[in-house]
């Protein structure tokens, strides 16, 4: 009993029970030292017996401060639920069992799970838009979700697989990378918007000897062995595929500028063309800034025409002519495109004038787009004429294309009778003084024109001025008749047998 009552008091351990039981050992301690003892106050002096009670006390208080922390909460301790969802974050890419989680649970792991992750782990496993548009962002500083439906997985894969494309060296870079790619974006992509291809790389010929030439010209324009990357293999993948954009250039090429950098080639032309007639569900097609010739158009018009589904061709920006018009003006007639884009190339008067022949049997057509060419009034009065007839067309854009009063006369005469077009654009053209009022007589007539666009055509201010005026009553009218539309019955609507007058 004296040794334990030595021990006890001589240790000092940090817990509940040994400061309760140190308490007892003190207190036998003090009732054995009056007993028949002597020995004992030697072994533990009254001042060491009474530091040991105050560190028994200090003790016990410090225990009790810590257990009634306020800020102590068993919350700190995380739910067995955390840990397992940290622990499928972190193991996801070896075992992505997403779909086997409740919905609670599959929202907390998807919000904590990397935007890093490969994409034959996320790709067909994950639609949440929240993840894909935090992999969108980490990407891309700047991303229109507008411009691909609306949907933040289809912005990622279709702008990954055109940065993919940009990046293809023919000869060097290996086309699985691209090929790969298409079991994990094929539902996904809608259109493909490409402004680069890079051409093969050409090494320097190693001279020989007894057949050098006086100059390297021979060497520099023969045509490369392989042309840009082909389109037919990729866009035979994407089964929805609606939308194809291209531009056969390069961009940041900097000192190393080359025109051959900027060639569509024949070879091009004919695989290009290839593609977009084996794509039937093909509704856009655009080919601009790409050095298009008449002969290439040709090509490339022949494989669309009875094409099943496209409905707007943009060829803008290119070297077409009057050859190349015609063949759009018999796509006009074999197929149902509601947009041509043609601007910016060098089509004429013998070129407009297919077209507006096209265009006077037309029952489909809503838009033309002919800015910046050159098809004078002889080609502005043949549209004119088509446009009497036509009753489909609401969009006509003719600025640049060097018309003058005569055009402006026929366009008169359009607009007293023409009920469907809703914007024209003659901007940059010689109407003069006289054109103007004569559009302006027109207009009075008009009640379906809702943009006239006359900048710098010579125009005087005044015809100006009241032309934009009946724009505005026209734009007002148009506005009550779609607030109102029961007020704005057609005459036999209103007279009929159901509704008798009187």
């Amino acid at each position: 009993m004296q040794e334990t009552l030595a021990t006890s008091t001589l240790l000092l351990v940090p817990s509940r029970s040994s400061i309760s039981m140190q308490d007892k050992f003190s207190t036998a301690g003090q009732t054995s030292s009056a007993g028949p003892q002597p020995s004992k106050p030697s072994i533990i002096p009254p001042h060491s017996k009474s530091k040991g009670w105050n560190s028994g006390t200090k003790v016990r208080r410090m225990r009790r401060i810590i257990a009634e922390d306020p800020e102590w909460s068993l919350a700190t301790v995380p739910l067995l639920t955390e840990l397992c969802i940290q622990h499928i974050v972190k193991n996801f890419h070896n075992n992505p069992i997403l779909k086997r989680l409740l919905p609670e649970h599959q929202q907390k792991v998807l919000n904590h799970l990397s935007p890093d992750l490969p994409l034959a782990v996320t790709a067909n496993l994950i639609d949440d838009e929240n993840y894909w548009r935090r992999c969108c962002e980490q990407r891309w500083p700047v991303c229109h979700v507008a411009r691909h439906g609306g949907s933040w997985k289809r912005l990622f894969f279709e702008r990954h697989l055109g940065n993919l494309i940009k990046q293809f060296i023919p000869s060097t870079t290996d086309p699985a990378v691209i090929l790969d790619l298409l079991p994990l974006c094929g539902n996904y992509v809608r259109g493909l918007r490409v402004d680069q291809f890079l051409p093969p790389v050409r090494l320097p010929p190693q001279p020989r000897s007894g057949e050098l030439s006086d100059s390297g010209s021979e060497v520099e324009m023969e045509e490369p062995a392989t042309d840009h990357y082909q389109l037919c293999d990729l866009v035979a993948g994407l089964s929805h595929l609606e939308e194809l954009d291209l531009v056969y250039g390069v961009k940041d090429c900097g000192m190393n500028f080359e025109w051959n950098l900027f060639l569509f080639t024949y070879r091009d032309c004919h695989s290009l063309a290839a593609t977009i007639k084996a794509c039937h569900t093909l509704k856009i097609f655009r080919l601009t800034r790409s050095k298009v010739n008449d002969d290439k158009a040709r090509i490339l018009i022949r494989s669309l025409l009875d094409h099943p589904a496209l409905e707007e061709l943009d060829l803008s920006h290119n070297l077409i002519g009057d050859r190349g018009a015609r063949a759009a003006a018999k796509l006009l007639s074999h197929s149902h495109l509601r947009v041509l884009n043609m601007a910016n190339n060098q089509v004429r008067a013998p070129g407009a004038q297919s077209l507006a022949h096209a265009l006077a049997h037309n029952t489909s057509l809503i838009s033309l787009n002919l800015r910046l060419n050159c098809i004078e009034d002889e080609g502005g009065q043949a549209l004119a004429h088509a446009l009497q007839t036509n009753r489909c067309l609401t969009t006509l854009h003719l600025g640049g294309n060097e018309l003058s009063e005569p055009t402006a006369t026929l366009l008169s005469q359009v607009l007293a009778v023409n009920t469907t077009l809703t914007s024209i654009n003659l901007s940059c053209n010689h109407i003069g003084l006289d054109g103007g009022k004569q559009l302006l007589e027109g207009m009075l007539e008009n009640k379906t024109l809702l943009e006239f666009d006359l900048r710098l055509s010579d125009v005087a201010q005044e015809s100006e001025y009241l032309i934009g005026q009946a724009l505005c009553a026209n734009r007002e009218a148009a506005r009550q008749r779609t607030l109102n539309p029961g007020q704005f019955m057609s005459p036999i609507i209103a007279k009929g047998p159901e509704n008798p007058v009187g």
